[in-house]
Formats: C-alpha cells, structure tokens, sequence
C-alpha cells in the first residue's frame, strides 16, 4: 500500500486567521472615507470628487502593480511577498492618521497603502492552494472574502459613529494603528506551507508563472468570468465610493449610508459563509454565479429608486447576498479551470479586472445629473448585469471541462 505523503495541518486555521486580519483591516483603511464623504470634503477644504479618489486611488494603483505581484507571490514566496504587504500596509496607514488636515499627505499615504493591496488580494487562493485540500478552498477563499467584507462593514459603520467624536484624522489614526497591529501577527505567525502538501500529488503542481498565464489567457471561460468579475467589481465598488452621495439627493443622512453599506456587507457575509461551501460540497460554481447576477438586478435598481429607508436598506442587503457573496465561488472556479496555472497568477489576473472597474466608478459620477442622482449609472450596472448574466450561461464548470 503506499505511503500516504499528504495531510491537513490545523495550523492552516492560524495562518488563514491572521492573513484574514490583514485583509479584515486593509478594507477598513480603503472605504472609511466613503459614508462621510462631505464631511470630509469640508475637514480637508477639497471637493467630494477628491475625497472619492481616495477610495479610487486603491484600484488605480493595483492596476500596474497587479501581475508584479503575481510574480513575486509565486515565486519568492506567499509569506514573503505578503509580508512586505502587510508592513506597507501597517506603515502608511499611521502615517495617514498622522497627517492631520493636510489633504495632500493623506493622499500620499493612501497611495502607500494602495500598493500594499495586491500582495494581498492577489494571495487568496495561493492561501487555500498552499494549506487546504481541494474540498476546503472555496470555504477558505469564502472566509478570507468574509474577512474583506466584515472590514468593509467597519468602515462604513463605525466612522459616522466616530465622527461624532472626535476628528477625522484621529479616526484614521486609530485605523492605522489597528492595522499595524494586523501586519505585525501576520509576520509573526504566518508561515509558507505545511511540512507535507494537503492534497494528492497532482492537485498541488503547478505551472511556471509565465506559461501559466500564456495557458489561463486561451481559455474561453477564464475570459467570459474576467468580464463578469470587472461588472460585478464595478458595481460593488461604485456603489461603495459614492454611498452617501446616491442617496443624499432623496433626503437620507451619512448614517444612513454607513447603514446601507453595513447591510450590503452583511449580505455578502451571510452569502459568503453560506454559499462556498454548498458550492464545495456539490462542485458546481456556473449555477451560483448565474443566480447571483440575476437576482444582483432587481437589488441595484432598489438601490436607484427606493425612497423609503426598509427597501433602501433591503436591496444593499440583497445586493451583498447574490452578486459579493459568490466572488469567492468565482476564484475557486477561475482557479480550477486554468490549472496549472499558478493560483497567484490567476487570481492576480482576476483583481486585476476588478481593479480596473474604476473607470465605472468614474462613469457612475459622470454620468449624474445635475441634482446629484446616480440613477443613469445604476441603470447602466443593470443592464450590464443582465449582459453578464448572458456570458455566465456560456460557462462550464471544471467537471463537464474536464470531460469533454
């Protein structure tokens, strides 16, 4: 009988625990200006647009940065490559609370922090390739992506709250030191891979970065979920960066916006911890993919017209639950179809066409009216869902792939 070489390690638990921390705190830094956007615009004397490129500025960043990363987590190494990350991420965001009312060092800072985001977002799966078997990723992206969206939900709650308070640069400072703390248990605790891999030989190898990407890039599905994933990142991140300024026009308050942005969030959550793992159990990610988008339509336009706060609320709350929730669902998918692409490569491609879908961040401001309204850029995210909709019904799952 041979000899079993693989096993799971329960330190997988503490490695995903602290790499979820970072990437918990990260998100509080990249949208905690969002549900008090005129608040801010008046502390720094700029303009709403300038305090929604500090959101904006993360995608921008990640955009020439991503496939380096990629690299560089593949090659040197997921804890190192994450650790300089995380130490980025730690340094420049005290260094932003520091910066007082000077919008311009704020700006400086976010940019620091900015480059820290891809040696994180780009590691989800590598995560789960390096330290869980093959029936335990998608639950272990899920948790990460879970990790993401409670960081989210942080920032859009806990800043109205704070500001009551106490300034904002006070509030970003605290931030900060709070992710210094998450950078420094990442350095401490996370380590590369287990002594033995955690799956049968043959479901760990993985290709060269560069054939792989050359082999991920000729697959039909891979291109057909990259332009699904720029919508729905889009639409995600568009709604979040403008929060309060959609529903400032129909009377609502920036605490109302921290609200809706909580409640999408916690869609996303309740999705993310349900979703994934049904997904694992039945290895089918088209159909979950297919239902999210669809039912993400009627939730965005909720979010475009609804004037009473319940089904204001209710639609942010469905929208997180189908469209947030199956971003993990995705990846898992991405990575399964594009083997032996490298995990870091693939998912590096993937944030990448998230990140660029802030050019519909800037499209969604372009396109209000002179009252303030979003509603032409929501119709658009609609319609685009639909178009979405379409392409992930030409999608194929690894099994029926795998037999043909």
């Amino acid at each position: 009988m041979p000899e079993r070489t693989y096993r799971l390690y329960g330190y997988r638990w503490v490695v995903l625990a602290v790499f979820m921390f970072i990437n918990l705190t990260i998100q509080i830094l990249w949208i905690s200006y969002a549900p008090i956007t005129g608040i801010a615009a008046e502390y720094y004397g700029v303009t709403d647009l300038k305090i929604g490129l500090l959101a904006m500025t993360f995608m921008i960043v990640f955009i020439p940065l991503s496939i380096p990363v990629s690299w560089a987590i593949d090659t040197v190494g997921f804890r190192k490559a994450v650790s300089v990350g995380a130490v980025l991420m730690g340094t420049f965001g005290v260094l932003r609370g520091l910066a007082g009312e000077n919008y311009n060092l704020v700006l400086l800072s976010t940019v620091g922090i900015a480059a820290a985001q891809p040696f994180l977002l780009n590691a989800w799966t590598k995560v789960a390739a390096l330290w869980f078997g093959l029936e335990e990723r998608a639950t272990a992206v899920g948790l990460i992506t879970l990790a993401n969206l409670i960081g989210a939900a942080v920032g859009m709650v806990l800043t109205p709250l704070l500001i009551e308070s106490m300034p904002i640069s006070t509030i970003q400072l605290i931030y900060g030191l709070v992710t210094a703390f998450s950078a420094l248990l990442f350095v401490v605790f996370t380590r590369e891979k287990p002594a033995t891999p955690p799956c049968p030989p043959g479901q760990e190898d993985r290709a060269l970065m560069l054939d792989g990407l050359k082999h991920a890039l000729k697959i039909t599905d891979f291109w057909l979920y990259l332009a699904a994933f720029f919508v729905a990142m889009g639409i995600y991140n568009g709604v979040s960066t403008w929060v309060e300024n959609i529903i400032r026009p129909r009377g609502f308050a920036p605490t109302d916006a921290g609200t809706l942005g909580a409640l999408m969030v916690v869609g996303g959550v309740l999705g993310a911890v349900v979703l994934p793992p049904i997904s694992d159990r039945i290895h089918k990610r088209q159909v979950f993919l297919l239902a999210g988008f669809i039912a993400a339509v009627p939730a965005v336009i909720g979010i475009a017209f609804a004037n009473q706060g319940w089904l204001l609320f209710a639609s942010a709350f469905m929208l997180g639950f189908t469209l947030v929730s199956v971003a993990p669902i995705g990846m898992q998918y991405a990575a399964e179809i594009t083997h032996p692409t490298p995990e870091g490569t693939s998912t590096g491609l993937i944030q990448l066409f998230g990140q660029v879908s802030v050019v519909f961040v800037y499209i969604m401001e372009a396109l209000k009216t002179r009252d303030g309204s979003f509603t032409p850029g929501l119709l658009l995210a609609s319609g685009l869902l639909v178009v979405s909709s379409v392409l992930i019904l030409r999608m194929k799952d690894p099994v029926q792939l795998s037999t043909q």
